[in-house]
């Protein structure tokens, strides 16, 4: 599994993906999934070259509760086997290694279904790791819910360390959830 920067060659996997019903926004879910078949839609290219945002100017990002804050600074790559298996996605705020309380953490990953439990997400996460050190970050957050193992194991076998439990924002729902850190070297 390698990760790619997303392209037009690339994107009908990604789209097909998403017209499954997969979507790589794993608090909004089908939602997410339909703005981004949409955009697609409209101007693929553009599509794509939102995907890539390391000055974070584009479109404010939209919150499970509809709210919409500022977007980060930040990119996505693709998972790719030979066909699209999943996302992964850094951002950042400029200065700091600090997050805003309506982000979630520096670092969010999403797989196909049909490409679970092949250890992609942890290759990917592992390969994402020099990425963040490159942007000036010294450590990442990640964030799951506490019951999602499968996470959970990704994060660890990364070096991840349980930093806390808490409750997200109220735009997340007051839902429990675990944040993770890994201090990169």
């Amino acid at each position: 599994m390698e990760l790619r920067r997303p392209t037009l060659d690339l994107l009908p996997g990604y789209s097909a993906a998403l017209a499954a019903g997969w979507s790589a926004d794993t608090e909004r879910g089908a939602e997410a999934a339909q703005e981004e078949l949409e955009a697609i839609r409209r101007a693929p290219g553009a599509f794509v070259d939102s995907l890539d945002d390391r000055e974070g100017r584009g479109a404010p990002v939209a919150l499970p509760d509809g709210s919409r804050v500022a977007r980060l600074p930040g990119f996505r790559l693709w998972m790719w086997d030979g066909e699209f298996c999943g996302v992964i996605g850094l951002r950042w705020q400029r200065g700091t290694a600090e997050l805003p309380p309506h982000c979630l953490g520096h670092i969010g990953y999403a797989v196909v279904p049909w490409k679970r439990r092949l250890g992609h997400a942890t290759e990917a996460l592992r390969q994402m790791l020099p990425q963040a050190r490159a942007v000036g970050l010294p450590w990442v957050e990640i964030t799951t819910d506490p019951d999602n193992l499968g996470s959970r194991r990704v994060i660890e076998a990364n070096g991840g360390g349980l930093v806390e439990r808490f409750t997200k924002p109220p735009q997340f729902g007051s839902k429990p959830g675990l944040r993770y850190r890994i201090t990169l070297g």
